[in-house]
């Protein structure tokens, strides 16, 4: 994803959202019972190779920015284990999403 995005508008509001809606803590450490402040909102399927899901609620976490360099190489943006077990967490999600958001098969009609 370019820098275009993070810095648009639509983002902006997201993020904010997303960290209120986490209450300004990180998701990763809570898990373990220690409060730390999120700093970044991360998108468990990256924004660069699942562009569609940039701005879906379930693909969207905070944390903090310790917890966020385990999620993924900062270089190469690969996936670590922890960043795949993230995805794994919130597949049923990306399933419902991407089920609700099929195109129908070429071909098929459907009358409302």
């Amino acid at each position: 994803m370019d820098n275009a995005f993070y810095r648009s508008k639509r983002w902006k509001l997201k993020r904010e959202k997303i960290l209120k809606r986490d209450k300004y803590l990180c998701q990763y450490f809570s898990r373990y019972g220690k409060l730390v402040e999120a700093e970044h909102v991360h998108h468990i399927y990256p924004a660069e190779f699942y562009p569609e899901y940039a701005l879906c609620d379930w693909n969207l976490i905070s944390l903090s920015t310790k917890a966020h360099n385990l999620m993924h190489d900062r270089d190469t943006h690969e996936l670590t284990a922890e960043g795949l077990k993230l995805q794994k967490r919130v597949q049923k999600f990306k399933e419902a999403y991407d089920a609700a958001h099929t195109p129908p098969p070429a071909g098929e009609i459907f009358i409302v």
